[in-house]
């Protein structure tokens, strides 16, 4: 398990962290996502101890990390994936990792066997493309076999195949009871890996909730229904309470009435329904719209900044 309790991370007059608090169970893969700037690298490193916090503290296991006999036996991290000597082959570069942690060398071997870079453990590290890189920062993390991991970014650099091999990877670890904590900016695969999403913005907590319960907050959801008599249906639940929006294609998407009661009311009327179908947000489209008073940085297109590729 990792805790957080009353982070607080100041860079001179920046508040980076700012009284944060959270816990990250066993058992299941929790999504860490935040606008940049809020803050997620910065907590990151300080569960890591290579931050100290301002105030507040945090934990991995009832023990702060600093505290740990053979920290990589208990907690594996990738949070910068070129963090290697560039001279050193991947092989090399596990083994003396392991050496610090009485990890035997066997280890090495399982580990580059199981991120795909049996076939380049000679190869110097400052020679992999960054999607090898973050193979070979996963490897560090999962070498002491650790029961807590986390990290930060990991499918950056990787193709399509790589991806989903990570998804598996976070998602299996997570079924074998470990703590696992990823950040990403992939909000589509985030939706596909994590069980639970602590989000935060400028630094503080805005969310610490299962996945469906976060994307079901959000106002997005609707129904979409679709009836010959669309005009008449449209009083009908408008009077109802509901607020309903014509779409392009002569569907309603109706809001603030659930799909049974919406066709309970065209039935008692003896409207006809082609159509009703529950329209759930994305996570993208929760998140943007939960965290837009924490974005740092915006930009905006003018008009007419893209040339127009006909002309």
């Amino acid at each position: 398990m990792i805790q957080a309790e009353a982070l607080t991370k100041r860079y001179g007059d920046t508040l980076a962290v700012d009284d944060l608090s959270f816990e990250v169970r066993p058992g299941r893969v929790t999504g860490f996502l935040g606008p940049n700037g809020s803050g997620k690298s910065t907590t990151m490193r300080m569960i890591m101890g290579l931050d100290h916090p301002t105030a507040g503290r945090t934990m991995v296991n009832g023990r702060r990390y600093g505290d740990l006999g053979y920290p990589l036996r208990e907690v594996g991290a990738l949070l910068e994936a070129k963090a290697v000597h560039p001279g050193r082959s991947a092989y090399n570069h596990l083994w003396c990792l392991a050496q610090t942690n009485g990890i035997p060398r066997t280890r090495v071997d399982a580990v580059l066997q199981l991120v795909g870079l049996e076939d380049v453990a000679r190869k110097r590290a400052g020679t992999f493309s960054l999607g090898m890189g973050q193979r070979l920062g996963m490897a560090a993390a999962l070498l002491g076999d650790p029961g807590v991991l986390l990290f930060d970014e990991p499918v950056n650099g990787l193709d399509p195949e790589g991806i989903r091999w990570v998804r598996n990877l976070l998602r299996g670890l997570a079924a074998e009871g470990r703590t696992v904590f990823v950040s990403s900016h992939l909000m589509s695969e985030m939706a596909l890996t994590a069980d639970h999403l602590v989000v935060i913005g400028r630094g503080r907590l805005i969310a610490d909730m299962p996945m469906a319960e976060f994307v079901a907050q959000s106002s997005r959801q609707f129904v979409r229904v679709r009836a010959p008599a669309s005009t008449d249906l449209a009083g009908l639940l408008q009077r109802a309470g509901a607020t309903v929006v014509p779409e392009a294609d002569g569907a309603l998407a109706v809001s603030g009435m659930a799909a049974p009661a919406i066709g309970e009311a065209a039935a008692a009327a003896g409207l006809v329904l082609h159509e009703l179908s529950p329209q759930s947000a994305s996570l993208e489209e929760a998140f943007m719209e939960l965290t837009a008073d924490s974005v740092e940085y915006r930009g905006d297109v003018p008009a007419g900044a893209v040339p127009d590729p006909t002309r």
